[in-house]
């Protein structure tokens, strides 16, 4: 994968409605999240054009069936929001997920092991769902930048993309931390061009939406799409 949409930007340096509302994964993560929610979220996607439908994985199924005829991308989260489990379950259930219909999946790092600098269990716990999806999903890893050093984001962002990810993701917004333009930076300026950086987290507005595109991000994880949208 390679571009992703980088030249969105006007001459006049704002950004599009269009390029704006392409870059958002619609995202409804809450444990109390309905089946009704599910397909407001989903209906809501394709009427406004947003880049995909985000889920847990236990929805991924009907999102995909509902989501069959539009180009909306079905996408669901792995290891979802600790990043705790074990490689070989992260990877199980990322190929569960892609047979059901997924078409991208954000992954989260094993932060345990990042804080305690087992980077080489690092390298391979994102491996293991690249190998898992490759060729049929587009793999985002969440490396939930709160947590960590400048340093850590860095060491981080370089094992997913030699681990053939094709994003790195700011946050869950699960832990209290968001996004931030300065994150975003560094994680563009770590990767190169060639790879996705998505911001996710605190981002409910048309502000923040812009601030991140500008900072270098090419996708917005958020809840606020609709809102957003109308803004526009």
């Amino acid at each position: 994968m390679s571009g992703f949409g980088m030249d969105n930007l006007k001459s006049e340096g704002r950004f599009s409605r269009e390029s704006i509302v392409k870059a958002i994964d619609h995202t409804l993560l809450k444990p109390d999240a309905s089946e009704e929610q599910i397909a407001k979220l989903c209906d809501e996607a394709i009427e406004y054009g947003f880049a995909s439908v985000c889920v847990n994985p236990c929805y991924i199924e009907s999102v995909a069936k509902r989501l069959a005829k539009s180009e909306v991308k079905p996408c669901c989260v792995i290891g979802f929001p600790l990043g705790a489990t074990l490689r070989e379950v992260k990877a199980f259930e990322a190929k569960s997920c892609v047979m059901l219909g997924a078409k991208e999946v954000d992954m989260v790092i094993n932060n345990s092991a990042l804080k305690s600098g087992a980077w080489e269990l690092v390298l391979s716990d994102i491996k293991a769902v690249s190998e898992a999806v490759f060729g049929r999903a587009c793999l985002k890893v969440i490396i939930e930048t709160s947590l960590l050093t400048d340093d850590e984001k860095i060491k981080a962002c370089l094992c997913a993309k030699d681990a053939g990810a094709d994003f790195v993701k700011t946050s869950t917004g699960f832990l209290g931390g968001g996004a931030t333009a300065h994150d975003v930076r560094l994680m563009r300026s770590t990767v190169g061009e060639k790879m996705g950086v998505k911001a996710s987290g605190g981002i409910r507005d048309y502000a923040a939406a812009v601030e991140m595109l500008k900072a270098g991000a090419n996708r917005l994880g958020t809840s606020s799409g609709v809102a957003i949208a109308k803004m526009l």
